[in-house]
């Protein structure tokens, strides 16, 4: 081998017509792992083998002319190799190509990860677009289940609601390939001693994956043998929540060992956020154009804050109205038989669930108040599930809440989910018809126009009595109930009150011209 050989970057080996290495320069012995003393060992010998072995093959007889890149396991590398024939054998070049074949894979798999990311997010964004015109659960889980296992990205998906009178889940839709991974998932789900992935998603209202499906141990075992028997090897349970309410769930699984990456398990997050919005929009949607109402009578026990407290003051409390917070918080606003609003904070202290305590108006006759209560309380669970609190009493440690419902199957359910979940016994059920009146159309085209923010500013500060003269609350006063300023608070109140105004006028306008 002369000396340009010897000196060249890459790997060089002299190798005679026979198969036997002549010689091999450093960078091959350094690549090949070559100790001193080769000269006359067989190629076979000196380069270890790669799982095509073309090495191999172009030295078969004469050896030929021949260039490939080969994984070779025993070296842990890539190499680029190669054969140059000569007139008395030939001249093989090695080249370490590791660190160009990974990168070469990391953009591949950032390739395909973008691409993947991007059929993701438009199946996403059509689910999302359908669920705005939504009207009913049914079809929300409908067109979850379409979206999701009609594609070539999972198996298949399934929709499941909380069964009534128990905490199993009720399979609303499927769709998909669905094999005898789900007729597993069907009687897991009726089987008291296993938890599927979706019954601890709806208990934990957070996400479940399960990847790879068979070696998670929290997943039934008939689940984990029918999906290896399916090719299904990944599971995602996406819980459908509102709040502090988790409606139901959606199961989606795949082929893939790991299917889910954190990326995608965000924006299935906000799917079920958004699902979960959808379903509450959907009841108040039936609730606003029904015309008939249903009113659930519901009887509290002591296990109420408020309860708590009108026995401590030895008074009738008297809910006037309540604003969510949002960061599960309730501003109530109360009337209580009692003069001084400083007993009402005295006692409050002492109680858990209640936290600021705001006078709003005293009189002879009694005094109002604004309490901030805390944690899940049954005023926010009713209204995440579509339901409106009508009237509230609450005397001696026990109370009575009176509850407006679209009529039909929701009621039922509604109904012992609020047993289920708070203090509250259901005693009675009536329903009353809704007269279509100009104050109703009304309302409707004010809600319209108004946004969330300019609805909730409005209420909170009519409750505090802040349109009253004398004004029951400041401007400050009612921004920090609400947590945000105070120029904040009047931005919202001028935009609300021209909406309020604008619909109130052109309403008297359209009433003298019929």
């Amino acid at each position: 081998m002369d000396d340009r050989l010897r000196q060249a970057p890459i790997g060089v080996l002299d190798v005679s017509s026979e198969g036997a290495v002549r010689d091999a320069n450093a960078v091959a012995r350094s690549l090949l792992d070559i100790p001193d003393g080769v000269a006359g060992a067989s190629l076979a010998e000196v380069f270890p083998r790669s799982v095509e072995n073309s090495l191999g093959i172009a030295f078969e007889g004469t050896a030929t002319d021949a260039s490939f890149e080969e994984y070779y396991p025993d070296l842990e590398r890539w190499l680029d190799v190669s054969v140059v024939p000569a007139d008395d054998g030939a001249v093989v070049y090695v080249r370490d190509v590791t660190a160009e074949r990974r990168q070469k894979q990391s953009l591949e798999r950032l390739r395909q990860d973008q691409k993947r990311t991007a059929l993701i997010e438009n199946v996403l964004s059509k689910i999302l677009a359908n669920l705005v015109d939504a009207t009913s659960r049914e079809e929300i889980a409908e067109t979850i289940c379409r979206e999701l296992g009609d594609t070539e990205l999972y198996e298949f998906a399934w929709v499941g609601e909380r069964d009534i009178g128990s905490d199993g889940l009720v399979i609303h839709a499927v769709a998909g390939e669905t094999g005898e991974t789900f007729d597993a998932i069907r009687d897991a789900l009726g089987d008291e001693t296993v938890t599927t992935p979706e019954e601890r998603a709806v208990e934990t209202g957070s996400l479940r994956a399960a990847q790879p499906l068979a070696d998670d141990p929290l997943v039934p075992e008939s689940v984990r043998v029918a999906g290896f028997a399916d090719g299904t090897q990944s599971a995602l349970a996406i819980p459908l929540s509102y709040g502090s309410t988790v409606h139901g769930v959606v199961g989606v699984y795949a082929s893939e060992t790991a299917a889910f990456s954190e990326r995608e398990q965000t924006s299935f997050e906000t799917l079920g956020d958004v699902a979960g919005f959808a379903v509450t929009a959907a009841r108040n949607r039936n609730l606003l154009l029904s015309d008939t109402v249903a009113e659930l009578t519901f009887e509290v026990g002591d296990g109420s804050a408020l309860a708590r407290l009108s026995r401590s003051l030895e008074s009738t409390l008297t809910l006037d109205g309540v604003v969510p917070r949002g960061d599960e918080t309730l501003l109530c606003f109360v009337s209580a038989e009692i003069a001084r609003s400083e007993a009402i904070e005295d006692a409050a202290s002492d109680i858990d669930g209640i936290g600021d305590v705001r006078a709003i108006r005293e009189s002879g006759s009694g005094c109002g108040v604004e309490l901030t209560v805390l944690g899940s309380v049954p005023l926010v669970t009713v209204s995440s599930l579509g339901g409106t609190v009508r009237r509230a009493t609450f005397q001696n440690g026990t109370g009575r809440v009176v509850v407006e419902l679209p009529p039909g199957g929701d009621v039922r359910r509604i109904a012992d989910t609020v047993s289920r979940t708070h203090d509250m016994e259901f005693v009675a059920k009536t329903e009353r018809e809704r007269s279509v009146t100009t104050a109703r159309e009304f309302r409707d085209e004010l809600n319209e126009r108004l946004t969330d923010r300019q609805q909730t500013v409005l209420q909170t500060a009519y409750l505090a009595d802040y349109f009253e003269s004398p004004r029951g609350s400041t401007a400050e006063e009612v921004a920090e109930s609400l947590d945000i300023t105070g120029s904040t608070l009047l931005h919202h109140l001028r935009a609300g009150q021209r909406k309020l105004l604008d619909a109130y006028l052109d309403e008297r306008t359209q009433s003298a011209e019929r």
